[in-house]
């Protein structure tokens, strides 16, 4: 098992998957890891449907690919430099539902309040994404398919109380991935007031 910092610091979005399976027994300890993240309460509002079905992937695929074609790419053209965009966009456009699974990761309403929804299910998601990646998989979050409408909720049969926020694939990687691009910490961390360098940077 690596080392935590190791994880941490080399985890980054895969948009490309191989088509090998990922194994029950990794996806259950995957999700474990997920449930051991912190929440408003304790109270644990996460929900998470594994997708396996080809055809229920697919129509995943297709309301990201909707939501991508519908604006999303044009605006985020304005933000990426073309060979990030091309990355995002091979994601969109299949690459992410080519991942043998799709984690879609839900709130439960019952179980919280609205406010502190989105806080108590995003730890889970990241940590299913620290667990896929020190077990040597690779994932990403996308929230694309959640706003393509009520398109996700009726594919999956979720009940009113149960709000998809995330998809996260899984699947093995058909090449490792480069170190992820960080800013420095020194532009992002601030002593006391903001400005104030942090020392040790």
């Amino acid at each position: 098992m690596p080392d935590f910092f190791d994880v941490v610091l080399t985890q980054r979005a895969a948009r490309s998957f191989l088509p090998d399976e990922v194994d029950d027994e990794t996806v259950v300890r995957i999700l474990t890891a997920a449930t051991h993240a912190p929440s408003a309460e304790n109270s644990q509002p996460f929900v998470f449907v594994v997708v396996r079905d080809p055809e229920l992937r697919a129509v995943i695929g297709e309301l990201t690919a909707r939501v991508w074609e519908g604006g999303a790419r044009d605006a985020e053209a304005l933000r990426l430099s073309p060979g990030f965009l091309r990355e995002v966009e091979q994601g969109a456009l299949g690459g992410v539902a080519g991942a043998p699974v799709l984690v879609v990761v839900c709130g439960d309403a019952r179980l919280t309040f609205p406010e502190a929804m989105e806080a108590s299910v995003f730890p889970a998601v990241q940590n299913l994404l620290l667990a896929a990646h020190a077990l040597g998989l690779g994932s990403a979050l996308t929230t694309m398919p959640v706003l393509a409408g009520s398109g996700l909720t009726e594919a999956l049969g979720l009940p009113p109380e149960i709000t998809p926020l995330a998809v996260v694939p899984l699947g093995h990687l058909p090449k490792p991935l480069g170190p992820p691009r960080r800013r420095p910490l020194a532009e992002k961390a601030h002593l006391d007031r903001y400005g104030n360098p942090l020392p040790g940077l």
